[in-house]
Formats: C-alpha cells, structure tokens, sequence
C-alpha cells in the first residue's frame, strides 16, 4: 500500500510539472495580452512565429533543451535547440532534458537516442529571425 500511495505521488509531481501553453499562458498573462492576435494563436498551438520574442516563444514551447550561438557572416546568433528521445523504434520515450525530474529513470533504454525536433534562431535585434522544424515522418 507504502507502494501506491508513493507511486502516485511521484506522478503527481510529474504531472504537476508538465509545461503547456495553457500552463505557461496563466503563468504570464501580461507577455500573453501583449501579442497581436496572430501571435496569441500561434502560442496556443505551440508553435513559434518568425518576429516573437523570447517570452513569446518561452509561452509557445516553453524553456530550450540547449542553447547554442551560431556565428557567421552576419555576426552572431543565439539558437535554442528542442530535443526528444526516442527507443530504437522511433517511438517517444520522454521530451526534453527533463530539467526538473531524474533523467536516470529512462536509463534502462541503452537504444534511446536523440531527436531535435525544433531550433528557433534569434536575430540580432532578439526577435525569432528563423525556425527549423522537422518535417512529418
């Protein structure tokens, strides 16, 4: 009984913790009511536009797996990058880096392996100058 009452605590703070655009959107109304509505619609898709700022597009998909910087001949770019992971099958195992659980309870996976599924690069004025989305498999 010890078992599934904590069980079902852990999953309720997994659950808890799971971050989506109506989580996300409550959180930060004032960034939210600041969008044009485009914008607005696009975030509770969760999906990214080309011109959002970070907030936006912190509402739209939440915190980046990793950050990168790109530099090229038009200077320096910042590049977040949004990863899955996925068994030998290509199914999902779990999304991101799982910043606030234990990334060792998929380590029984030895196959798991990464899949970018989205990069969003910011221009030098901080807006989203570019996205880098998958295509449909």
């Amino acid at each position: 009984m010890k078992r599934f009452f904590l069980f079902a605590a852990v999953l309720a703070l997994v659950l808890a913790g799971c971050s989506t655009p109506d989580k996300r959107i409550s959180r930060s109304p004032e960034v939210f009511a600041r969008l044009t509505p485009e914008q607005q619609a696009l975030v509770k898709q969760g999906k990214v536009g080309v011109g959002f700022d970070a907030d936006a597009v912190l509402l739209a998909v939440g915190s980046p797996d990793r950050k990168w910087t790109r530099t090229d001949a038009a200077g320096v770019r910042e590049v977040w990058s949004y990863t899955t992971w996925e068994n030998d099958r290509g199914q999902l195992l779990y999304q991101g880096w799982y910043h606030d659980v234990s990334p060792f309870y998929y380590l029984n996976y030895p196959s798991r392996r990464e899949h970018e599924y989205i990069k969003v690069v910011f221009g030098p004025d901080g807006k989203v100058a570019a996205i880098e989305e998958e295509l449909p498999r």
